[in-house]
């Protein structure tokens, strides 16, 4: 049976991989007749109306979904494939209250317009009562006259000419079957979070990134670059146990506040009720990780830091020094409170690998790994994607910050753990080249061509002499 899912105009990239994603969590068979990333409209296959409300429940990016009972590219070729579809089901529906709904994508119609439309559907022949209110039976017309880069571009002081005149390109009858979840997002919206910083991750993307990531009920997810906890909150809501860890301890203690109150990441989970999700979080990096290496998790969620504010570091001395023993009053320094424990340089790529690595050597199988990692607009700083033998890539999907080919842009890339297999540490060849670079530069190609290229569009264009130059 044919089904119609209704998008929201965000994210495109992200919108079939979730429903893909969502799919397999589920164990649903889907089979996508119709996609296009600058559409609304997304026609599946599935086997069941109970298959088509628990694929959508946990959706963010989409709106809702709908039988699909016709469709054609005017009303006559409309009305022609409705009653092909369903004029065998119209009796079925003839005492059944309803209601009628036009919607126009890219367009508009005037309130007589609407009425003519639904007035010609009369043939199905419904004689239950009308109810504009929580109707047994509720059918739209939707109507998409423009791509959705083509209505982006369309502002409200902008205008048309002969808008009027416009016929849609694409015309759908449909039956409503069930919304989403993506009425959540206000909720987790981070201007309402207690506890965020700077890094802290948009709330929607977090929970789509969740979705990916297979989060669920009985599930062990984890964080490695935990920060204020955006991806653990998101997993906890879909109901999984989290927990995490940062180099920097600062970023999900927080500070002190009134006595007996959570601080930090472990307020964002009170805040929402998922307190009982969250296990804890530690101060370590993922190079030297205190967790064993044996397979037992079932989710890994991270945005591993770009090196760009700042250049990456892992916990270590490049050349030895600072490993000494210093005794302070009796106790070992690396044993008082306080203590800071010296750091070296990183390689980005090193730390990609080594993400991959942790992942195959602790994921268990068809456990996810869904991580973000920078590129750039301009194709010739774009970054390989990271592989490694045990992970397979299912889904890469990109958010753009803004169309200057300068600015970053960012992948998010799922890889679910095959079935066992034997194990091979590619990291080892990278860290080797990482041994002859000294600077945040020498190590992170991202970060020295993102600045190289932000460096020649800051610079004057003639006359006026540059900084350095005077």
């Amino acid at each position: 049976m044919e089904y119609l899912v209704r998008f929201a105009q965000v994210h495109e990239s992200f919108r079939r991989p979730e429903i893909e994603s969502l799919a397999s969590l589920t164990g649903i068979p889907l089979e996508i007749i119709f996609y296009d990333q600058f559409s609304p409209y997304c026609i599946v296959k599935l086997s069941d109306e109970t298959a088509a409300r628990t694929l959508i429940s946990r959706s963010i990016l989409a709106k809702d979904i709908f039988e699909l009972w016709g469709q054609g590219t005017n009303y006559d070729e409309l009305h022609a494939d409705v009653r092909r579809r369903t004029q065998d089901r119209w009796s079925e529906f003839k005492e059944s209250s309803f209601r009628f709904t036009v919607d126009c994508f890219g367009g508009k119609r005037s309130m007589r317009e609407k009425r003519d439309i639904i007035q010609t559907f009369s043939y199905t022949g419904f004689e239950g009562p009308i109810r504009m209110k929580n109707p047994d039976q509720d059918f739209w017309v939707l109507e998409e006259y423009l791509s959705d880069i083509e209505a982006a571009a369309i502002t409200p002081s902008a205008t048309r000419p002969s808008e009027m005149d416009l016929e849609p390109q694409r015309i759908y009858l449909t039956r409503w079957i069930a919304d989403s979840s993506r009425d959540i997002v206000n909720r987790y919206d981070l201007k309402k979070r207690r506890y965020i910083s700077t890094t802290s991750m948009d709330a929607e993307l977090s929970l789509v990134t969740a979705n990916m990531a297979h989060a669920a009920p009985g599930k062990l997810f984890y964080d490695p670059f935990v920060g204020t906890g955006s991806f653990c909150v998101a997993a906890a809501h879909f109901g999984s146990l989290t927990f995490g860890s940062d180099i920097d301890p600062r970023s999900f203690r927080g500070r002190e506040t009134k006595q007996g109150d959570l601080i930090g990441l472990a307020s964002n989970f009170q805040q929402y009720g998922n307190i009982s999700k969250f296990v804890d979080a530690f101060t370590s990096d993922l190079t030297n990780t205190p967790l064993l290496q044996h397979q037992f998790l079932d989710g890994i969620v991270c945005d591993p830091p770009y090196g760009v504010r700042e250049g990456l570091r892992v916990l270590g001395t490049r050349d030895g020094r600072g490993k000494e023993e210093v005794i302070i009053d009796g106790v070992p320094a690396h044993y008082r409170p306080g203590y800071i424990a010296p750091k070296k340089p990183y390689g980005f790529e090193a730390m990609l690998h080594d993400i991959l690595n942790f992942a195959s050597q602790t994921l268990v199988t068809d456990g996810r790994l869904c991580m973000w990692m920078p590129t750039s607009n301009d194709e010739d700083v774009k970054l390989m994607i990271p592989m490694h033998q045990n992970l397979e890539v299912v889904s890469v999907s990109v958010q753009p910050f803004n169309q200057c080919k300068c600015s970053p842009s960012l992948y998010a890339i799922a890889t679910p753990r095959l079935p066992d297999g034997q194990i091979s540490d590619i990291s080892l060849g990278r860290r080797k080249d990482d041994d002859g670079g000294v600077s945040a530069d020498d190590l992170n190609a991202f970060r020295r061509k993102y600045f190289t290229r932000h460096s020649a569009t800051a610079s004057p264009k003639s006359g006026a002499e540059s900084p350095a130059t005077q």
